[in-house]
């Protein structure tokens, strides 16, 4: 459909998370975005739907993101509304954290920097969950610099940084976003190397609940500009990335349905005023039948495009909300079947090994209700870089074999 208002979509990044939200916006309003990174990739560089591409050295430094995006407004020759979209925790802290400076050339919906700064630094985020009632694993916070004194209880548990922002910041050799820790020793060990890299921050150490990838949950929800839920979704993860630098991204998901636990993330989200697409982690304990959150992503996560399968696209939800003002007071529970994927089906087919999320796979392969926004079929007409773009996708999908088959992650489950 074409939108009532000029609109012109910017967004923050090029990665499979900005491709996916360019796909949504096309798909919805036949918009090609604009898109501002640091590096070109192949999730969007070889793309007909994207308008243009600016690349932007340091985007990631303050004092560079802000003049970058307002002299990039100035420059546009249009009249349409822009609309500013982050694909990651970065980009989204640094909108919000200048949203006043950028809100005289953007239009965009985040929540306030206290209540970011509640769910992105998770030892603020663990007691405000509790606080409202949501379960979470066995946690403890530790100021990285002092003497750890954790009390920990069992074995093995995961190690991540309290402020994932912070954390990349000081790189150092086998930096890995979560670690999966044996012993007292190996939890020392892994926080001096970590303090010897300057960060100062918290680090989590929290129980490692059992199970493998189809343990893990999804939630997407949007909560309009008076912090509404319009949607919520649920999925149950198939598969993620299987190296270690790399765990917690997924790479395919089937939706389910779980009323309780929609109803739980919707009211919690709306009782700390949240606005803006949210992205919900969770995982499922089996040792007292419970659905345990692990974190709130405050944007749409790189998998979040199965709500768009579902009829529920992201981007419109945004267009509708704060181009248009059009805002639902009925929050629907999304129930449609699909099964996301941004790996090929061979794959799912050889390593999803539980036998009732295989016999899923299966059927909604053979039922054709599979997704992958990569494919987005608006992305396919005549043009010489879709055939680059299809090589890329190729070559892509055999790598993906061969790093499923060389990952030792699993092995540890």
């Amino acid at each position: 459909m074409s939108p009532e208002r000029d609109v012109l979509p910017v967004i923050v990044g090029t990665d499979l998370n900005a491709y996916h939200m360019a796909a949504s916006f096309h798909e919805a309003y036949g918009i090609r975005p604009h898109l501002i990174g640091k590096v070109q990739m192949g999730f969007t560089h070889y793309s007909t739907i994207i308008g243009a591409t600016t690349f932007v050295d340091r985007l990631d430094d303050t004092e560079v993101f802000v003049p970058t995006l307002r002299d990039y407004a100035e420059q546009l020759d249009t009249d349409a509304e822009l609309l500013l979209v982050g694909t990651n925790d970065h980009y989204v802290r640094l909108i919000v954290e200048n949203s006043e400076a950028l809100a005289e050339h953007y239009r965009f919906n985040y929540p306030n920097e206290t209540l970011l700064n509640q769910l992105q630094v998770k030892d603020q985020f663990y007691p405000l969950a509790q606080q409202h009632g949501l379960q979470i694993p066995e946690t403890h916070i530790h100021q990285v610099g002092q003497p750890l004194e954790a009390e920990i209880s069992r074995y093995p548990v995961i190690l991540k940084p309290g402020d994932g922002v912070q954390y990349y910041r000081h790189k150092f050799p086998g930096q890995e976003k979560v670690y999966r820790l044996y012993s007292y020793d190996d939890v020392a060990a892994t926080i001096e190397t970590i303090e010897a890299s300057g960060y100062r921050g918290t680090v989590i150490i929290q129980d490692f609940i059992p199970g493998d990838d189809t343990f893990i949950w999804d939630s997407v929800l949007y909560l309009n500009s008076e912090s509404r839920a319009e949607f919520v979704n649920f999925g149950q993860v198939v598969l993620q990335e299987h190296e270690a630098s790399a765990i917690g991204n997924y790479t395919a998901i089937v939706s389910r349905f779980n009323r309780e636990v929609m109803t739980q993330l919707k009211d919690f989200l709306e009782a700390v005023g949240y606005t803006g697409l949210a992205n919900v982690d969770l995982k499922y304990d089996a040792r007292d039948d419970a659905f345990k959150v692990l974190e709130v992503n405050v944007r749409q996560g790189r998998s979040s495009w199965y709500a768009t399968a579902q009829g529920h696209n992201l981007a419109a939800a945004l267009v509708e909300d704060v181009i248009y003002g059009r805002r639902s007071s009925e929050c629907t529970f999304v129930d449609e079947e699909v099964l996301f994927t941004v790996v090929p089906t061979s794959i799912l087919r050889r390593y999803v090994t539980e036998p009732a999320v295989h016999a899923d796979v299966v059927r909604l392969i053979r039922e054709k209700k599979v997704r992958n926004p990569l494919y987005y079929s608006g992305d396919r007409r005549a043009h010489p870089n879709s055939l680059l773009r299809l090589a890329w996708l190729t070559v892509r999908g055999m790598r993906y074999r061969k790093k499923y088959a060389r990952a030792t992650w699993r092995d540890q489950l």
